[in-house]
């Protein structure tokens, strides 16, 4: 018989998901809770945090893929750390049940922080499920990564021109930030490996954007998103506005507009990357806090759980998955929307307010925010920002100058020291040797070598 798991004995912090919000909340609690008696305890599937806009530049080469991820195990030295799936939480009881190494435990705790974040929203889209990819996790990254420059590889010996031009395709379904950002560095990577295969030209490849809105990159204004659009049309990516996937089977997708659902045209591609949207991790619905219609937990702007009866004693959540008011008013219904800046500074609070909750350290304050802005980056040299500057109000960027923006921006918000030189070093790399183009076939099947070797054909 299996040895049961050993908790610590200490009372518990528990916080459920170390993605931004986790991670921050447990390093900024961990040594006031050790020195009160206390632990902090991180539950998560993943050993990591990944620091998701970086995806886009993971997937191009331009970022060694550990370099946009933050080892829990490395940097949370004085929290518990528990690497498993949250199954049900009993608040009456104060006690969370996980899936850990497939067995169920029970972990009690004096107060719970839930911020398990968000995860890609699809839609029943036929062949969707089986066909599509995303674009929220490490793996997704280098999986769209190697994916196309095996694709180009592929097509550079292929005799059949219907087969090379399917491998030849490309489609990014999403026109918000990760879309943009995907489809742009990905073109950008291609056309690089491109230059180095003379059986393969930047005409041969087709890249696709298909956005059902009007306008792409809500998060600028709308000049600078038709800046963006004209932008990427001149690279040779097609941008079809008020058009949706309907279906995706065997890899035919077909395309409608919107919002009378016409046909637009039907085409072959082996990669399709969905970015269309995330939505609130469903574990909340595990639990039996209060959950609002778009499935986020409802919060207070002190990022206390509070439901129609009123504030839940001992609760608290931040992040993606929760519906926390936006008391600056510019929040889609009056709240916060799903993105780091929001994660990383409502974590931040939820810290203080913890401390000042628990150890008496200050008060407890409401989450009030002042926007920065927004910041996208298109490839080596390309990019879009809009900066709220006090007192002066927005500037808008693009071209180099709102690239090195970008890179400037998220390389500081990278967490942690270490984890900003690695990124930095892999810029600079890049800037001297030129982008990392080269794909691991096998990544997704390491024993295929072995298996191979030890079953050589007859």
């Amino acid at each position: 018989m299996a040895e049961q798991l050993v908790l610590s004995q200490k009372p518990r912090i528990l916080v459920v998901g170390g993605g931004y919000a986790g991670l921050y909340v447990a390093k900024n609690l961990q040594a006031a809770a050790e020195a009160h008696g206390d632990i902090v305890t991180v539950l998560d599937p993943l050993p990591y945090m990944t620091y998701q806009p970086f995806l886009p530049e993971v997937a191009s080469g331009s970022i060694e893929p550990r370099h946009a991820i933050v080892s829990h195990r490395q940097h949370l030295t004085k929290s518990e750390l528990l690497q498993g799936s949250l199954t049900a939480v009993d608040h009456s009881r104060k006690v969370a049940t996980a899936e850990i190494d497939g067995e169920s435990v029970e972990i009690p705790y004096k107060q719970i922080v839930m911020t398990a974040g968000a995860i890609t929203r699809t839609f029943p889209i036929p062949g969707l499920a089986e066909t599509g990819i995303g674009m929220k996790a490490i793996e997704e990254a280098v999986g769209v990564r190697d994916g196309i420059l095996d694709r180009i590889e592929a097509a550079s010996t292929e005799q059949d021109p219907a087969r090379r031009e399917r491998l030849l395709t490309f489609v990014v379904v999403g026109g918000g930030f990760a879309g943009i950002e995907t489809i742009s560095e990905i073109e950008d990577m291609a056309r690089a490996a491109v230059a180095k295969n003379p059986r393969v030209k930047r005409e041969d490849l087709r890249f696709v954007l298909v956005e059902a809105m009007g306008r792409i990159m809500p998060e600028v204004a709308a000049d600078q998103a038709e800046w963006v659009v004209e932008h990427l049309r001149s690279r040779g990516i097609e941008v079809l506005l008020n058009t949706s996937l309907a279906d995706a089977t065997d890899g035919r997708l077909q395309l409608i507009s919107m919002p009378d659902k016409a046909p637009v045209q039907t085409f072959e591609s082996d990669m399709l990357i969905w970015t269309a949207g995330v939505m609130a991790n469903p574990v909340v619905r595990q639990t039996d806090f209060p959950v609002e219609e778009r499935g986020r937990l409802q919060a207070n702007a002190k990022l206390q759980i509070e439901g129609p009866d009123g504030v839940v004693a001992d609760a608290w959540t931040a992040g993606d998955v929760a519906a926390v008011p936006d008391l600056s008013g510019g929040g889609v219904g009056g709240m916060c929307v799903p993105n780091a800046q929001h994660a990383v500074r409502q974590a931040k609070l939820l810290a203080k307010n913890l401390k000042a909750h628990m150890y008496g350290e200050g008060e407890v304050k409401e989450y009030h925010h002042v926007n920065l802005g927004a910041v996208a980056g298109f490839g080596l040299g390309k990019g879009v920002a809009r900066i709220a500057v006090p007192k002066y109000g927005d500037v808008k960027l693009r071209g180099p100058i709102a690239w090195l923006a970008h890179r400037g921006y998220h390389g500081m918000a990278m967490p942690m020291f270490e984890r900003k030189a690695r990124v930095f070093g892999d810029w600079i790399a890049g800037g001297i040797f030129g982008r990392d183009i080269t794909p691991i076939p096998d990544l997704d099947q390491p024993r295929a070598l072995f298996e191979r070797s030890a079953n050589p054909k007859k």
